[in-house]
């Protein structure tokens, strides 16, 4: 099998084969580059020591020279190269209590999560792959380098990983590895949020975030994201639903496009499900305020998991507005503009209508055809420049502060109600028409 290399990579190889070590392209690159996919970048394994690394190449950074990790600069681009390795003892699910550096390749391949990941290349030795990856590939299965008991017990995290490699290519977990996943499952309370959060996101931005079911069937969402289990539980006795909510949210989530945020939303979108439902005595399902719940859940779990604060208030946003209804009037629709903000209203009403989409298909139609309606009248109101913030009135607060508003929050709430006024006929914002209602107000 031959591998096409960028040209950097095969340079360091080429290099550290000069000087008498042996190079390989290692891991997650061999594997896509084997799949037809472009790598995200190229990890490079030797039998170099670091010093001696730091010897073949004139610019390196020490990334983690105790791990044996060092990074190649050539010209802007970084590649980490990291000598052979053993691990010693894990005592915490994550990090061994030494490394051992090694002169063997299969030694450090014996170390690596799962057998797709575990092979290695170069345009000399051409690939290595002692664990049959190739094969694994071919099957299209995630099975464990190993013991998979003890692959597991080295990092928990590569529970969470096999889900999202599963997701990522479509593959399926193979049976002994499954039923280790199972066994070491509550470890993964060892495991950073940062880290847990990280690999979550990947599974939810993949060709198939409804894997997140897996995961929930495995036990790992108990552990991680124990509030989508509710979700699972909760049924939805009414003529809009065919699912429980748990699975309402995994159809959703193949109908939203694939944004972070949006996939984020939608996962989120009904979590306060559980807690909202009632029963009428025709045993109808009722979510009253839902939509609150959910926000505030979202707020509680994206900060656990340790979300940036910019996706966090975008996210909780979308959850907070999916289930709002305004009238298919332009000021309705400017209202839920401005409590979107022009930015996340599109998003939003993908957020819609994928929550539709995973529904029954009572009134489906309709339910969208209303979606497309508040889509065309928000086109219609930008492509006019209504006004739709309170800083596009033609007046601002300097303005009112010279017509004798006093200096306070009779200024905010003048604001309000003059955009009030604009928002209801948008001819209204003008200088001379709004001059005179805030003099009205004064006197």
């Amino acid at each position: 099998m031959k591998i096409k290399l960028p040209q950097q990579v095969a340079y360091i190889i080429g290099k550290l084969e000069e000087h008498g070590y042996e190079a390989y392209a290692v891991g997650g690159c061999v594997r896509d580059s084997i799949l037809g996919r472009i790598p995200d970048d190229w990890d490079i394994t030797t039998s170099a020591k670091p010093k001696q690394v730091k010897e073949v190449f004139g610019r390196t950074i020490d990334t983690g020279i105790q791990h044996g990790t060092v990074t190649v600069m050539l010209e802007k681009c970084g590649y980490e190269v990291t000598t052979y390795r053993i691990d010693g003892e894990y005592e915490d699910s994550r990090h061994p209590k030494e490394v051992i550096f090694t002169n063997n390749l299969v030694e450090d391949l014996k170390r690596r999560d799962f057998t797709i990941n575990a092979m290695a290349y170069s345009p000399k030795a051409g690939l290595i792959d002692v664990f049959d990856g190739m094969g694994d590939i071919k099957r299209k299965i995630i099975r464990c380098v190993g013991t998979a008991t003890e692959r597991f017990g080295e990092d928990a995290l590569r529970i969470l990983r096999a889900v999202r490699f599963g997701a990522q290519l479509g593959f399926q977990i193979e049976e002994e590895t499954r039923e280790a996943i199972k066994k070491c499952v509550k470890s993964l309370a060892n495991i950073s949020a940062e880290r847990i959060q990280t690999e979550l996101l990947k599974l939810i931005v993949s060709s198939q975030p409804e894997r997140l079911k897996e995961a929930y069937e495995l036990g790992i969402t108990e552990v991680i994201l124990p509030e989508l289990d509710a979700c699972f539980a909760c049924g939805q006795e009414n003529i809009h639903h065919c699912y429980n909510v748990g699975d309402h949210i995994m159809k959703a989530l193949t109908y939203i496009p694939n944004g972070k945020v949006e996939r984020l939303a939608i996962l989120f979108h009904d979590i306060g499900k559980p807690e909202k439902k009632t029963m009428d005595e025709q045993g109808q399902a009722h979510f009253y305020n839902h939509a609150a719940r959910s926000k505030d859940m979202t707020d509680t779990i994206m900060r656990r998991l340790k979300f940036d604060n910019d996706t966090r208030v975008k996210v909780m946003k979308l959850v907070e507005l999916h289930d709002e209804r305004p009238a298919l009037k332009r000021k309705s629709v400017k209202k839920l503009i401005v409590k979107a903000g022009p930015e996340l209203f599109l998003p939003l009403m993908e957020v819609k209508r994928a929550d539709t989409y995973a529904q029954s298909e009572y009134e489906r139609q309709e339910k969208l055809s209303y979606i497309d309606g508040l889509e065309t009248l928000y086109h219609e109101i930008l492509e006019k420049e209504e006004c739709i913030s309170i800083k596009a009135l033609a007046l601002d607060g300097n303005d009112l502060l010279e017509l004798g508003v006093p200096k306070g929050k009779q200024i905010g709430e003048i604001l309000k109600e003059l955009f009030e006024l604009v928002l209801e006929d948008p001819d209204r914002n003008t200088r001379e028409y709004l001059t005179e209602e805030v003099r009205k107000m004064m006197f």
